[in-house]
C-alpha cells in the first residue's frame, strides 16, 4: 500500500484500495506498522498540549491528569481497533457478507488515520481549531469506511455497502466519543 494514495482512498472504491487488496499485509504487520505507531500520535499530543496548554481545552485539569489521560487513553486506543474489526465482522456476517478477519482488521486499522493524524492540531492551542480539524477528520474516516466496505468485501451494491458503513461508522463514533469521555474525565 502506497501511503500517497490514502487521500484518494477517502473519495475512491478503487485508487489505494486494490493496491491494499493485492499486497494484503497481515494482520500483525497492519498492527505493527500502522496501529501501533500511529495510535502514539494522540496520547503524545495530549501529554504536550496538556502540559504546556490543557487549560485551553479543559479548565482547571492539572499536566499530571493530562499525562495519565495520555497513558489511558493510548492503550484504549490498542484495544479499540481488534473490537472494532471484531464488531466490522459481526455486521458483515449480520448482513450475509462472507468475509474474513483479516478484511475487517484491515478497515478497522485504516478508519481511524484520519483521526489519529488531526491529533496533531494540538500543537495549536485553539479548542476551535481542534473541533474543526477532528470534525473534518471524522468526515474523512467515514468516507474510508464507506469506500473500504465495498472494497474490502466486494461489494457491488451501494445500498448494501452504505448500510453497512452507516453501522459500522455509527459504532466507531461511539467508540471515539468513548475514548474522547477517557481524556475528559481524568
Amino acid at each position: 500500500m502506497n501511503v500517497v494514495q490514502m487521500p484518494k482512498m477517502i473519495w475512491s472504491f478503487s485508487e489505494g484500495w486494490d493496491d491494499l487488496i493485492r499486497v494484503h499485509p497481515s494482520v500483525a504487520r497492519l498492527f505493527a506498522l500502522l496501529v501501533f505507531p500511529l495510535s502514539l500520535l494522540p496520547p503524545a499530543m495530549l501529554y504536550y498540549a496538556g502540559g504546556r496548554y490543557g487549560e485551553v481545552f479543559v479548565p482547571g485539569v492539572s499536566p499530571e491528569q493530562w499525562q495519565t489521560a495520555a497513558g489511558i487513553f493510548f492503550i484504549a486506543e490498542l484495544l479499540t481497533v481488534p473490537l472494532m474489526a471484531w464488531l466490522i465482522h459481526l455486521v458483515c456476517k449480520i448482513n450475509n457478507v462472507a468475509t474474513d478477519y483479516h478484511s475487517c482488521f484491515t478497515l478497522g486499522a485504516l478508519a481511524p488515520i484520519p483521526l489519529w493524524l488531526s491529533s496533531l492540531v494540538l500543537f495549536v492551542p485553539n479548542l476551535f481549531v481542534a473541533v474543526v480539524v477532528g470534525g473534518l477528520a471524522l468526515l474523512c474516516s467515514v468516507g474510508l469506511i464507506y469506500h473500504g466496505v465495498y472494497a474490502l468485501f466486494h461489494l457491488r451494491e451501494d445500498i448494501q455497502a452504505l448500510q453497512m458503513a452507516t453501522v459500522i461508522a455509527g459504532v466507531g463514533l461511539f467508540l471515539w466519543l468513548l475514548l474522547m469521555q477517557i481524556v475528559l474525565i481524568h
